[in-house]
């Protein structure tokens, strides 16, 4: 039985993006590779890690276009859902190579982080109530 107050959990940066959120792990780790900071190895685990996260689960954008739109869903970030263990388990290597490079994260626990606009067996998308009203 998953405990209420931690139905859904989220890895992401103290430091708000330019857009206004603060930007997940996944987002942080491939800014690292975008920018051509990551050494071989890390690259290597990123590619194999993101093509093996592309797999297991749908990519929200797929099924509505509209779920990260900044006009429709202002600040909207994904959330795991607790019982997703098998995508949970995978994410302290995204965490060795952000602390490698001295990026924060902090791990977030809600059982209500924000309005719903889209959801599966595995997350949730919510905008956050601050940018709810």
């Amino acid at each position: 039985m998953t405990d209420q107050q931690t139905a859904y959990i989220r890895f992401e940066s103290p430091v708000r993006h330019e857009r206004g959120h603060y930007p997940g792990v996944f987002v942080l780790v491939n800014g690292l590779a975008r920018d051509g900071r990551l050494t071989a190895e890390q690259e290597r685990f990123r590619r194999a890690n993101n093509d093996w996260y592309d797999a297991a689960y749908p990519n929200p954008t797929h099924v509505d276009p509209t779920v990260y739109d900044l006009d429709v869903n202002p600040g909207a970030v994904a959330w795991f859902k607790t019982t997703a263990t098998h995508l949970i388990e995978r994410v302290p290597g995204y965490l060795d190579i952000l602390a490698a490079h001295g990026i924060p994260v902090r791990t977030l626990r809600s059982a209500d982080p924000g309005r719903v606009v889209y959801e599966d067996d595995v997350q949730i998308v919510v905008v956050p109530r601050a940018h709810d009203q």
